[in-house]
């Protein structure tokens, strides 16, 4: 009877800390196996430093010990030590306009407004949050929007998973589809010497296809979360969030409540005009929502001790999810100081090289969609591997357009995916969200995605795509 029970025992996902650690003593463990080589280093369009794909050499091995395996982790705490910060400030900062009381009214008023018509919410916001995605690569910038998306989602009797996918999954499929984001399509153009924003006419139409795909899938999934809210994977976690609204005691929208959504309203818009006008950054918006908090809690009258102390309870409620960001970045760690990040990526081109043009194009998007999983970064991915791809595309007979259409799905499709994408990974610790669940539940849309890309790649390479 014990063993009969023992054998029903459904299997426990590990922890994200668990399977995080994992990858990285496996990767520690091939730092022992694989040669380490390395590419030199050009300066290239802009200034950055590029990959010369004729300079590959052999070097000395650099295994990574088991302490070297530990260290990894602060060592990723550190070199991410500003996006950790980030999401605690951007947290804790939510936690104090969120104790004033002034989502919770300004959201019940939504949901009188939006009775009956809760869905249509999904389509207007997510093909906003694409737009920001298409044009100036909005990634980072989505993560103050998903508190509130997350509390109205759940107020609308869908679950966190829907308000969270609204902001990430919506700005992931214009970031995917991208038509004129200068961090991905601008620097991989620029690398591959193709004219700035060329093959707009044939991007808008993938953008269109990503974004349609994307929000039917999330469309469907809030249909039935609505209709029976246990197929939700965080029913029982969503019944114990304290930023729920209760719908029977709807706070009437005061005077000071209007003028903190006012303030919050002001700073996303600072925000938008920062980034695109100022090139602002993590350490910037930080700035931006710290100062953000201070208004709210003295406008909302908590005080400044009282804003303090709330701001303090977000960024605790946080440090799981923050921190595991750093433990995320440990991989790229080792993989560096191993020695053995460039062997990966030589490798694989190497393989590349040598198929016939069609097999060729989709073996690009395949091993940028591998690299994606490694440098998450869309302008690190481009300066990493576009020297590389540009060429080649030319020795098998692939356009430049078309390697690059590649590189840009590849680096796009997983960004709401891997562990190894640290405003992802930002954005699911402010959803409150495990990854373990997340990954679950949009595993089916990654994976059609995925098959789009291919097919999209291939017609790309069958017309020629071009100018060249």
């Amino acid at each position: 009877m014990e063993m009969s029970s023992k054998a029903k025992k459904k299997f426990k996902v590990p922890h994200v800390y668990v399977i995080l650690m994992i990858i990285v003593a496996i990767c520690a463990i091939f730092t022992y196996i694989a040669p380490a080589g390395e590419y030199a280093r050009v300066e290239g369009p802009g200034g950055r430093m590029i990959v010369d794909p004729t300079s590959f050499t052999y070097v000395d091995r650099a295994p990574v010990n088991l302490f070297g395996y530990l260290l990894s982790v602060p060592k990723g705490m550190a070199e991410v030590a500003e996006i950790i910060f980030f999401i605690f400030i951007v947290g804790g900062s939510f936690a104090v306009v969120q104790a004033t009381g002034a989502i919770e009214a300004g959201l019940g008023k939504v949901t009188r407004v939006m009775a009956g018509k809760e869905r249509l919410i999904i389509p207007i916001v997510m093909i906003l949050f694409s737009l920001g995605g298409a044009v100036f690569g909005m990634a980072e910038e989505t993560l103050p929007f998903i508190p509130i998306m997350v509390t109205l989602a759940i107020a609308l009797g869908f679950d966190s998973i829907t308000g969270a996918a609204i902001v990430l999954a919506g700005a992931g499929a214009g970031f995917t589809g991208a038509f004129m984001n200068p961090f991905t399509v601008g620097v991989a153009q620029g690398i591959a010497e193709l004219p700035m924003f060329s093959g707009m006419g044939f991007r808008l139409a993938v953008y269109a296809l990503m974004i349609t795909l994307s929000t039917t899938f999330i469309f469907i999934y809030a249909g039935k979360v609505k209709k029976d809210p246990a197929k939700s994977l965080m029913y029982d976690f969503d019944k114990t969030r304290d930023d729920v609204l209760d719908l029977s005691v709807l706070k009437e929208l005061t005077t000071a409540h209007k003028i903190v959504l006012l303030v919050v309203v002001a700073t996303i818009g600072l925000l938008v005009f920062g980034v695109i006008h100022y090139g602002w950054y993590i350490q910037e918006i930080s700035a931006l929502f710290l100062g953000m908090a201070i208004i709210s809690g003295l406008v909302g009258r908590l005080g400044m001790n009282g804003t303090a102390e709330n701001l303090l309870i977000g960024m605790s409620s946080l440090a799981g999810g923050a921190l595991v960001v750093g433990f995320a970045r440990a991989i790229l760690v080792v993989l560096n100081e191993g020695h053995i990040m460039d062997t990966l990526l030589f490798s694989i081109s190497s393989a590349v090289s040598h198929l016939p043009s069609i097999l060729a194009a989709l073996g690009m998007y395949i091993f940028q969609c591998l690299l994606n999983f490694i440098v998450p970064s869309g302008s690190g991915q481009a300066a990493v591997s576009m020297p590389i791809m540009a060429p080649l595309a030319d020795l098998v007979h692939v356009t430049r357009q078309t390697a690059v259409l590649a590189y840009q799905f590849g680096d796009g499709i997983s960004n709401i995916f891997t562990p190894t994408s640290g405003y992802f990974m930002a954005g699911l610790a402010l959803a409150k969200i495990p990854w373990d669940k997340w990954a679950k539940w949009i595993l089916p849309l990654i994976l059609m995605q995925y098959a789009l890309g291919a097919i999209l790649v291939t017609v790309a390479h069958a017309m020629q795509l071009g100018p060249f």
